[in-house]
């Protein structure tokens, strides 16, 4: 099984390359997008880590220069009318030595530092070439990771409280979750504007898998008024219809913290920095996030000032924090154990990414349900990170069970584990690599 499900793996991002970087998928995500470049390149190392460098690099060679990375970086080969909303929408001036039109304006959670680490760690056991090669691309990356750091957590400090907010759902990384519903029912919502930008993802995925065209609707409004406004994240509170702290955005970038400290250390650089700002970011979503009624991280909504009343997968992630205090440790594994998510123990399925006993809950529809692998994979390295190595066995064993039966799929049913979505996706790929590589792993291999 072990081998069968590893070539399978290496085959999907084979078949996903594209001269310099990867596709998420070919039909439905047909340019480079930030968070899937950073999750690929952790499993990518293991087979070809100058393909994952080389992903990474390209999509910081994109970054604006106020810091920000963005979420799809356009490849110009590909015809306008392949994917919506494509480059002549966004109509981003021309930055730095890129093309006008050449990416969106918005961002992804920060997991590039984390695949930056993680591919260094594995490019050093592949010898002494790639070795100095992992340095010399950890030396470039790394004043771009920082700027990148430095943009989320100053300019984006809507609430001013040490968070990062995010402006826009698919900046989230989990873009119709219920946790933004509070927030996106204030949102201007004119369907004209969909007979104006006609939908692609529609053309080639199952509507009932997607996001609804009132989302849709929302969507396109939010990126019209951002880009109307020159993508200004000046007085964001005041003049922009949405402004969340999401506790999944904000974890990874108090993570990448950490990433970047060990990096530092690699470099030449001070990791005392990136020490102090980690624990600043997880003291901020303590704070600002924890929800003591219902002993529950949350997002909140700035503009507002109140907490998203949805149960998300998102509000567990703050377990990937090290310096996350024990009582709220206990809390997440609390609520991830309850009926409202389920441990693998019970359900022999990942987590779902809504809360199971929810009346909204959808078990196609995206983020208000299903399963992803990538989530699985943060919250397995949380549950590592903070001593539960049996939950994390568990995790790891049932989403290479779930991969290997039913595909490298986008995400999965959270009932049956049917594949949904697109197939041959590429980060559901490079994971799965990074899970059978892992040593725990080969009692499972040997089983298979």
């Amino acid at each position: 099984m072990s081998a069968e499900l590893w070539n399978s793996a290496v085959n999907v991002l084979d078949a996903n390359w594209s001269t310099d970087h990867m596709v998420p998928s070919r039909r439905l995500y047909p340019h480079q997008w930030s968070w899937d470049a950073a999750f690929i390149a952790i499993g990518l190392a293991y087979v070809n880590p100058g393909r994952a460098w080389r992903d990474l690099r390209s999509l910081f060679e994109a970054q604006w220069p106020d810091g920000r990375v963005p979420h799809i970086v356009f490849d110009p080969s590909v015809p306008e009318g392949d994917y919506f909303p494509g480059p002549a929408f966004w109509d981003v001036p021309a930055y730095a030595a890129r093309p006008a039109r050449g990416s969106t304006s918005l961002v992804q959670p920060p997991m590039h530092a984390i695949a930056a680490w993680e591919v260094y760690r594995r490019s050093t056991s592949h010898g002494a070439a790639c070795a100095q090669q992992a340095t010399e691309e950890l030396a470039w990356l790394y004043p771009r990771l920082v700027r990148q750091q430095e943009y989320l957590t100053r300019r984006r400090d809507a609430g001013g409280g040490g968070l990062a907010s995010v402006v826009h759902p698919w900046e989230s990384g989990v873009d119709n979750s219920p946790a933004w519903d509070a927030a996106m029912s204030r949102v201007p919502a004119d369907l004209d504007l969909l007979r104006r930008f006609r939908r692609r993802d529609l053309e080639v995925a199952d509507a009932a898998h997607r996001p609804t065209d009132l989302d849709y609707a929302r969507y396109v409004h939010l990126v019209v008024s951002y880009k109307e406004r020159g993508y200004s994240d000046h007085e964001l509170a005041a003049r922009h219809d949405f402004v969340v702290e999401c506790p999944g955005f904000n974890s990874i970038l108090g993570a990448a913290e950490v990433a970047l400290s060990k990096i530092a250390k690699v470099v030449g650089a001070d990791p005392s920095v990136h020490q102090a700002r980690a624990r600043a970011i997880t003291t901020a979503i303590v704070d600002r996030l924890w929800d003591e009624q219902t002993q529950t991280f949350r997002a909140r909504d700035v503009r507002t000032n109140t907490l998203s009343p949805a149960r998300c997968v998102t509000g567990l992630l703050p377990l990937i924090l090290p310096g996350l205090p024990s009582e709220h440790v206990e809390a997440i594994l609390t609520e991830a154990r309850s009926p409202r998510f389920g441990l693998p123990g019970e359900t022999m399925l990942p987590v779902p990414s809504y809360d199971r006993t929810a009346p909204d809950f959808d078990p196609l529809r995206y983020w208000r349900g299903p399963v992803w692998i990538n989530v699985n994979w943060l919250l397995r390295r949380g549950l590592a990170r903070h001593g539960f190595p049996d939950e994390a066995e568990e995790l790891r064993t049932s989403m290479l069970r779930l991969v290997h039966g039913s595909g490298h799929y986008e995400y999965f049913h959270p009932n049956t584990g049917e594949g949904i979505g697109a197939a041959q996706f590429s980060w559901t790929a490079a994971l799965t690599l990074d899970l059978l590589a892992d040593k725990s792993v080969r009692a499972y291999a040997a089983a298979g």
